[in-house]
């Protein structure tokens, strides 16, 4: 994938592993070709390759070979960005895998995978496997390496009794500190093999993780988390949709038949009844995405990208063709000045 970057707040997270493994901080920036200007604001994008050579000049600064693997293992998703907070407030694991697809760009953009998702689950010979898609894995086999710590160790963070994560594949070769692969993750390791896997239990996507639908919005802002109390509290048909609404607006799926069969009702009654109150469901929604991007922009809570996500929006460009018709102005920290500042 031609430009394809990386959040600084990944890449930062990275460095600090290595400089706390015996790396030098300031000779790591200098050979990875960034600056701690790169890296001060967590939102900015880093160049793949510059995260990659970061990530090889670590390994040879630090003197340890493991370092991909223990940034997988060692380092909690979410902590490095607001898609860690995302997944883990799914309902299900079901839908965190969903939501993982769906936000990981904004911290890692891999080569070779565009719009598609990267990680897809395949049934082979009775059993369940998470496949990356990535293409070439093997030019960059430390992004393998951090992907199983990833995802296997974030798992047990969570479920520290649940082994459901049973084996793993990967395509490159053995490297001479291969033990630690199964010291660290837990499980088996293929080397070699044809495609890069983990095999989980079926079981894997019915387990809970979350009850607070909020609890996203809620976490990133004070306001969301009281415009969530007050549609609760409400007894108008509005506020009723919009609190379903904003339960779900993140995953990009809000869908007027969906939450009317929620309601107990048809499409066309909620419609009717909707209209009765002089509003309608389109209008609804593009007001709560209005009013929760400008929350979040306006107090610097999260990026551009982020918030086009978190409203709803798959493509951040469809989202600033949206802010600047409501505001006039595209989304950027200008228009988050401007939006604060009282005329004068």
């Amino acid at each position: 994938m031609a430009g394809a970057t990386v959040s600084a707040g990944y890449a930062s997270a990275l460095l600090d592993l290595a400089v706390n493994l015996g790396a030098d901080r300031t000779q790591l920036l200098s050979a990875a070709g960034l600056s701690e200007d790169d890296l001060e604001k967590s939102e900015a994008r880093v160049p793949f390759d510059r995260f990659k050579r970061l990530m090889r000049e670590g390994k040879r600064l630090s003197g340890d070979p493991a370092l991909a693997l223990r940034f997988g293992t060692d380092i909690s998703f979410n902590v490095l960005s607001i898609v860690g907070l995302i997944c883990f407030a799914a309902p299900t694991m079901d839908e965190a895998f969903r939501q993982m697809n769906r936000y990981g760009r904004l911290v890692i953009e891999v080569e070779g995978v565009g719009r598609e998702d990267r990680f897809v689950i395949e049934q082979h010979d009775g059993r369940t496997y998470i496949v990356d898609k990535r293409a070439n894995a093997n030019a960059f086999p430390e992004l393998t390496e951090s992907t199983l710590g990833r995802f296997i160790c974030g798992f047990r963070r969570f479920f520290p009794k649940v082994p459901l994560y049973l084996s793993a594949e990967v395509t490159h070769a053995r490297p001479d500190y291969g033990d630690l692969y199964e010291e660290l993750l837990g499980v088996p390791v293929r080397f070699s093999a044809g495609r890069n896997t983990m095999e989980i239990d079926p079981a894997y996507f019915s387990m809970s993780i979350s009850t607070s639908p909020g609890y996203v919005f809620g976490t990133l802002s004070e306001h969301a988390n009281a415009l969530l109390k007050s549609l609760e509290a409400s007894e108008t048909l509005s506020s009723q949709v919009e609190r379903r609404m904003m339960a779900d607006l993140h995953t990009g799926d809000i869908n007027m038949s969906a939450i009317a069969r929620q309601m107990g009702m048809s499409r066309q009654t909620l419609y009717r009844q909707l209209k009765q109150e002089g509003t309608s469901f389109d209008a609804l929604l593009d007001d709560l995405r209005k009013r929760l991007a400008l929350d979040y922009l306006e107090g610097e809570k999260v990026s551009v990208n982020e918030t086009a996500y978190l409203v709803g929006f798959s493509d951040p460009s469809a989202f600033s063709r949206a802010f600047k018709r409501w505001t006039g102005q595209s989304p950027g920290a200008g228009a988050r000045r401007s939006l604060r500042s009282p005329p004068g």
